[in-house]
């Protein structure tokens, strides 16, 4: 069918209006010439991929599929191309003796049957999948297992790697094709930690094994087991993109890389490198802009409780504290902050280590302990530059806090981090640090603990039944409990297999009001400290966690390992 053809036949069914093919074909005219009349129709919303797959399927008389949930023959893609894949919009799923099923986009196409036809020398049977599906397919198999085992015998033939890219600042992971096998290997660890998600690659080198896993959503999971011996060549040229001593084995270093992936996008990585037993770690963040999420409305929060951030944040001076462990989401939730008070009559100044994403219009300052630039010394330096807003990346000393505090005590909006377990626990934190009380209950307006959870996998998640005694051990009152209706993710091609994807963030948000500020000059217990914000409204994290719970978002599971049970 051609794209014409495509067009009429929709609007004959009345899919589409004849003003809305019109737009789609100015729109994939615009697009160039490689673009396809349906990428044009769902990218303006006019069907949505389902729809014209279902509509195929029945112009064609072939059967639908969803990649997503359909298990791959890695020996059926060998047979084509990744290239033949992308140009026709196609990818074998399946071989049988001389028969390939083939699911394509556009199964009129007789011009890439023919093609197959002729370089598989195969029988060509053909289901219909969405473009979207296509393309995620062609990229989850193109970077299979296969992949992997074909750059490792190279690298094992290959006893000096060839060293190359050394000077680029932006490595250009896609055009290593004459690059010698090392190269290739690592780009493709990198793409394909951006590929799935990843928030951070660990390549751990062991006595008799090496291996390289990703972190997604929370979780890790190991990826490929390497040939040992090529674990120092694997580093070595990660040490290399990350502008770090190659010759230097003994001490822990730091360093950052930038690579540009095959659409254009430019994604930074933190490296850090640790000396272990049997060789150096190597673990990399992944900080990918696109990702980033700035919009306060989208940060997963509870109306009520957006209202008592943005009453924090937009006070004329005082501190706001977001607490919480390692990668449970604060640097998200600060940035989207900032970016909301980010305005041109506002000069905003940040101090980071290190400073993860460049946000235009704020000053941001990376910290460097060579030259004694540390968090104290910046706010210092920043209080002599006009601020009206202070970021500080965590308060880790007293000589920091002090200097915090007196910032917003003189008028400044001072948004920082501390490692604590809860908002409540955060005062006591601060008093063992050295804080007077009085600094303390004048300074903070408002204390934000928070965790990540994982959310149920939309296309494999089903109800399961859960005996009533396992709610109210979660901490759900017993007249609640008809009102909860639990689900879990049972694993799908979509997912991985794990039955999660995505993360979504649960809060505590505790506003520091005349009663709490009495009971911190009384000397009360974190404990005490909750149990009167609690009084006062607030949602705990185990509370925020139960509502994602019973509104089908996250499991029984992620519930109990992301959140303290409520004893007052």
């Amino acid at each position: 069918m051609a794209g014409k053809g495509l067009g009429e036949l929709l609007v004959r069914e009345q899919l589409i209006t004849i003003d809305q093919l019109e737009t789609a074909k100015r729109t994939q005219k615009q697009q160039g010439g490689s673009s396809r009349l349906s990428s044009a129709l769902v990218k303006l919303g006019y069907v949505n991929e389902s729809q014209l797959t279902e509509f195929l399927s029945k112009q064609h008389q072939v059967s639908a599929i969803d990649l997503a949930t359909f298990e791959i023959d890695l020996e059926a893609v060998k047979t084509v191309s990744k290239e033949v894949c992308e140009k026709y919009g196609l990818i074998p799923i399946s071989k049988s003796g001389n028969s390939i099923v083939v699911a394509m986009s556009d199964p009129a196409n007789i011009f890439a049957r023919d093609d197959l036809q002729f370089l598989t020398r195969c029988k060509i049977e053909v289901v219909v999948a969405s473009e979207a599906g296509i393309q995620h397919a062609i990229e989850r198999n193109y970077m299979s297992k296969v992949t992997y085992e074909t750059i490792m015998t190279e690298m094992e033939r290959d006893s000096e790697p060839t060293r190359t890219n050394v000077d680029i600042a932006i490595v250009d992971v896609e055009k290593s094709q004459a690059d010698a096998p090392v190269v290739k290997f690592v780009n493709l660890i990198l793409t394909e930690a951006i590929k799935l998600r990843a928030s951070d690659i660990h390549v751990e080198p062991y006595e008799k094994r090496f291996r390289i896993r990703f972190r997604i959503d929370g979780t890790l999971f190991e990826k490929i087991q390497p040939p040992a011996e090529i674990s120092s060549a694997i580093s070595s040229r990660l040490k290399i993109m990350s502008k770090l001593d190659i010759s230097e084995r003994r001490r822990p270093q730091d360093g950052r890389l930038k690579i540009r992936t095959k659409d254009n996008r430019e994604i930074d990585f933190r490296v850090s490198v640790l000396p272990t037993l049997f060789g150096e770690k190597i673990v990399m963040r992944l900080l990918d802009k696109a990702n980033l999420q700035l919009d306060l409305a989208k940060l997963g929060m509870e109306p009520h409780e957006l209202e008592k951030l943005k009453a924090g944040i937009y006070a004329p001076f005082g501190m706001v504290l977001v607490t919480g462990p390692t990668g449970s989401g604060k640097s998200t939730t600060i940035y989207s902050a900032l970016s909301d008070l980010n305005k041109p009559d506002v000069n905003i100044s940040t101090a980071e280590d290190p400073v993860e994403y460049n946000i235009e219009g704020i000053n941001q300052v990376q910290m460097n302990a060579d030259v004694d630039l540390n968090f104290s010394s910046s706010l210092r330096s920043f209080l002599r530059q006009d601020p009206d807003i202070i970021m500080v990346g965590e308060i880790r000393d007293y000589e920091t806090a002090e200097i915090a505090f007196k910032a917003a005590l003189t008028g400044h909006l001072v948004v920082s981090t501390l490692h604590t377990n809860d908002a409540p626990s955060t005062i006591n934190r601060l008093i063992n640090m050295g804080v007077e009380p009085f600094l303390v209950t004048a300074g903070v307006n408002l204390i934000i603990a928070q965790r990540l959870v994982r959310k149920i996998c939309d296309r494999c998640k089903s109800q399961v039944a859960v005996a009533p005694q396992v709610l109210l051990d979660l901490g759900v009152k017993k007249e609640n409990i008809d009102g909860f209706t639990v689900f879990k993710g049972h694993g799908c091609q979509a997912c991985g297999d794990i039955g999660y994807k995505g993360r979504v963030a649960i809060y505590e948000l505790m506003p520091f009001t005349e009663a709490m500020k009495t009971l911190v000059y009384q000397s009360a217990t974190p404990n005490e400290l909750k149990r009167k914000a609690m009084e006062e409204g607030m949602t705990t994290l185990r509370m925020s966690a139960l509502n994602k719970l019973k509104d089908g978002i996250t499991s029984v599971q992620e519930v109990m390992d992301s959140s303290p049970k409520d004893v007052v």
